[in-house]
């Protein structure tokens, strides 16, 4: 009678559906990141750099050089308000056609997450100079003695537009932490420039990569329309334009879907 008993209790406990392994039990599995680039509707890869075919919200036509950003501190929350934090960062590097996906290092238990999330860039007290030697390497670092207080860019995003005379002029659209230079101490009591990306409600039950869009056009539109003839290069020491950057890259990424 017991042994009836227990087996009728592991048939309960596990009996899955199709294609479903233990509904019961949560299972480790691994997430996947994939960031996917446009220009609202038009897919972009580094094969369309280079080229003016891209046109702003100020009306003004650009090309692409580079682009590459980094991600980090990736966070999990289930429906219990339980977090999961990775310390995981990524250099996309859309130039070069690398990490335009990348696995957590850590693997996770099946759940019911209401949101994943991401900080584009690092937050303050995760950019330390020259503590990250691969970005080393890459040249990803802002130089300290040029007053820029060290630590690593969030993003370089250069190229090429057509300016009021319709002649080609260079654009770097450059991220990093802000620095105030009229104060003192230019980094005291400012606002973090890196900034926290809510991708929305999530469910794992496999492995799983997280389709993610990356709308470049919206780092030149919403909620401020950025004009080339005036902020082109040198945005770096530039206080007030890291913080329309911060403002506008908030509408820059977005989930897509879910592949298991």
């Amino acid at each position: 009678m017991k042994k009836f008993i227990f087996l009728i209790l592991s048939i309960f406990l596990c009996n899955c559906k199709e294609e479903k392994e233990c509904c019961v039990f949560a299972r480790e599995v691994e997430i996947t990141l994939r960031f996917n680039h446009t220009w609202n509707e038009t897919p972009i890869s580094n094969a369309d750099f280079n080229q003016l075919k891209f046109t702003n919200q100020n009306g003004e036509t650009l090309s692409i050089a580079r682009l590459r950003y980094v991600i980090s501190n990736i966070t999990l929350t289930d429906t219990n308000n339980n977090t999961r934090s990775f310390s995981d960062y990524n250099l996309v590097d859309v130039t070069n056609n690398k990490n335009l996906s990348f696995t957590l290092s850590k693997s996770i238990k099946t759940s019911n997450y209401k949101n994943i999330a991401f900080t584009f860039g690092f937050k303050d007290e995760d950019n330390v100079d020259g503590i990250y030697q691969d970005l080393n390497v890459a040249n990803f670092n802002v130089p300290e003695k040029a007053g820029l207080g060290g630590g690593y860019h969030y993003m370089q995003f250069d190229g090429k537009y057509l300016n009021s005379n319709q002649q080609k002029s260079p654009f770097n659209y450059h991220a990093i932490r802000a620095a105030n230079k009229t104060q003192k101490n230019p980094w005291e009591n400012l606002p973090d420039t890196s900034f926290t990306i809510d991708l929305g409600n999530i469910t794992v039950e496999k492995n799983t990569t997280i389709n993610i869009n990356v709308n470049l056009a919206e780092w030149f539109t919403n909620p401020n329309t950025w004009n080339l003839n005036e902020l082109n290069t040198v945005l770096m020491p530039n206080f007030e334009a890291q913080i329309r950057m911060n403002a506008n890259g908030k509408s820059v990424f977005s989930l897509v879907d879910l592949i298991e």
